[in-house]
């Protein structure tokens, strides 16, 4: 696996008054996306908690809005990796309807210990885990 793609649709509760999907809606897209696309790798992420003590953060995010989405409309959100290091890694994810690049994700994820909010390096089958959504080559 290279990549990760998931569908949502667009609800009433998704849009501003101007039935545009809200610009903060995105990345709650992105982080459901982001939790299907580890599930979808044979793990669920509350295992890294349950086994390690140890989760997932936001360290930073960057969107890049290019063409709005609307109510009843589908959005496919395709997660890969860019980058893995020790403790983090770094993750792309596009917002497409159709073949319209709708939004950007870019969001930098930490991996930190759940007692005291440290930085903690992947465990290895979670390193594993992870590189399956990089591209090949």
């Amino acid at each position: 696996m290279t990549t990760h793609s998931i569908d949502f649709r667009i609800y009433y509760e998704d849009t501003d008054a101007g039935g545009i999907v809200y610009h903060a809606r995105y990345l709650a897209f992105a982080e459901r996306a982001r939790t299907e696309a580890i599930r979808s790798l044979g793990m669920p992420a509350s295992s890294l908690q349950e086994e390690y003590g140890l989760v997932f953060v936001v360290r930073d995010a960057r969107l890049a809005y290019k063409m709005p989405l609307k109510l009843d409309d589908i959005v496919t959100v395709t997660t890969r990796l860019i980058d893995l290091r020790a403790a983090s890694c770094r993750l792309d994810q596009l917002c497409t309807r159709g073949d319209d690049i709708c939004a950007q994700v870019e969001v930098g994820l930490a991996c930190v210990k759940v007692s005291d909010g440290r930085p903690a390096r992947f465990p290895p089958l979670w390193r594993d885990l992870l590189q399956k959504l990089a591209p090949k080559g």
